[in-house]
């Protein structure tokens, strides 16, 4: 009898341990295969269905969607509100994902803040396109953590099968590199052409050379003046940066500067820009020319306290005075983090520097929290200037936020002015300022002395007391 009962003990225990056995071996298969931040499939498990699909897709003679959706900016929650912080943010982005894409199609959590998304049988080009449409609409909804309002978007990569290739990692790599274009283009989404491959090589070599092209001096200072509407001098000088590459010829800053902004180099690429704009200032003041500059700030620039002492620095470096540099910086860098942006902002406003919000309407900033900015200047974005002539909505967005500009005792800047019937428009609006290429392109330094010598010598520019003043159409 106590043998049998041993006996017995001896088969429980053993079933327990072959069921916790059991158990342990499903967990760390689960842990192999789904993402334990979000609960979604991760890429292993994704390029499996992705073959699963492909294969049956093969016998049915249909289509699949692959999708890889990367957020836009997500580095800079990371950088300024922790890690914690940017997990909630990839755990509620993976939750709208699922709600919106529903089985037997695939949401998978790539990495970081990549996904990746499998739509099968899928007709047509536009059916993914109006899928993408749907995603992004969903995560442009503003989330709130911790009574911080952040506004999100994506960039999306597509690939159809069998057009653009029959195999799961093939067609993996290729969305991914469609998402890197669309990320660079701030276009949204693209869908993959075999000639983004030239341009994804291209990237990967340029972003190994940026470091390097900084150390040595091969970037270069445009500069774009703005000029007021009603008396024509040239207020100051918008210094714009472009790389001098040595087998790429002039690189422009839509194809660097968000490399810079992924690899920490913006930085030492902001520090670069002020040194030579203030040093060139300084030139321009000492050969008896009154001329200010402005230069570009990003979200990680607005997103380090050190940055006052930083400018103060540079600015006693080349002896110029404060009220002779203007700050520019985004709707969507302040909105990052708003608090730690007013204090930045608000050090720089004390040292005397000029601040001025860019692109404005093309963010979500609230106005309320607009009025509570140190700035001095509003910028309207070129989008709504440049369609002024064929829209009149756009005419109205552009009354409008003059109205408000100076509602809240700020200039405000047309930007994108490239014909004469765009300042007869902009003229009786109230615009303060005008900038585009009517007057002229961004030029280097030394074109720029050379453009306005030639324009002082047929009379479009005149000079006096140090002011130079542009020639504008007759009213």
């Amino acid at each position: 009898m106590i043998a049998f009962e041993a006996s017995a003990m001896v088969v429980d225990q053993t079933n327990d341990l072959r069921a916790q056995a059991a158990a342990f071996e499903k967990q760390a298969l689960r842990g192999t295969t789904y993402d334990t931040l979000t609960g979604l499939p991760n890429r292993i498990l994704l390029v499996d269905r992705l073959e699963q699909a492909i294969n049956t897709a093969s016998f049915e003679r249909s289509k699949i969607a692959i999708l890889v959706v990367d957020i836009d900016r997500f580095k800079d929650i990371n950088d300024t509100l922790g890690h914690s912080t940017g997990d909630r943010v990839i755990r509620q982005i993976a939750q709208r994902l699922r709600k919106i894409i529903p089985e037997p199609n695939t949401v998978a959590r790539l990495g970081g803040d990549e996904f990746g998304i499998i739509l099968k049988k899928f007709g047509t080009k536009e059916d993914a396109a109006e899928v993408v449409h749907t995603i992004k609409e969903t995560l442009q909804v503003p989330l709130k953590l911790e009574g911080v309002r952040l506004d999100i978007d994506a960039s999306i990569g597509i690939t159809l099968y069998p057009e653009h290739g029959k195999d799961a990692q093939i067609l993996l790599q290729r969305a991914d590199v469609a998402m890197y274009q669309a990320k660079q283009k701030h276009c949204g989404f693209i869908m993959y052409t075999t000639t983004l491959d030239r341009c994804n090589t291209r990237r990967l070599t340029l972003m190994g050379e940026l470091r390097e092209a900084i150390i040595n001096n091969e970037l270069v200072a445009y500069y774009q003046p703005k000029i007021d509407i009603k008396t024509g001098k040239i207020k100051e000088l918008e210094a714009l940066v472009r790389w001098k590459h040595k087998v790429h010829g002039l690189v422009q800053p839509d194809d660097f500067i968000p490399m810079a902004e992924q690899t920490g180099l913006i930085k030492q690429l902001t520090l670069w820009i002020l040194h030579e704009s203030l040093m060139q200032c300084a030139k321009w003041n000492d050969e008896g020319f009154e001329l200010r500059v402005s230069v570009n700030l990003s979200a990680n620039d607005l997103m380090d306290v050190e940055l006052p002492e930083t400018i103060t620095r540079t600015l006693n470096a080349h002896n110029v005075p404060p009220e002779k540099l203007l700050l520019e910086i985004t709707e969507s860098a302040v909105m990052l983090d708003p608090n730690r942006a007013l204090e930045v902002l608000t050090n720089l406003s004390t040292l005397g520097v000029r601040l001025s919000v860019d692109d404005f309407g093309t963010g979500y900033s609230s106005l309320s929290y607009l009025s509570k900015l140190p700035v001095s200047e509003l910028k309207i974005d070129k989008s709504f200037v440049m369609g002024m002539e064929n829209n009149s909505n756009n005419t109205v967005i552009v009354q409008a936020t003059i109205d408000l500009g100076h509602n809240l005792g700020l200039e405000v800047v047309a930007e994108g002015v490239e014909t004469t019937s765009s300042i007869s428009l902009l003229q009786p609006l109230g615009c303060d300022t005008l900038q585009g290429y009517y007057f002229t392109k961004p030029l280097s330094a030394q074109e720029f002395n050379t453009w306005r010598s030639q324009n002082i010598a047929t009379g479009r520019i005149r000079k006096k007391e140090g002011q130079l003043y542009m020639m504008l159409p007759e009213k």
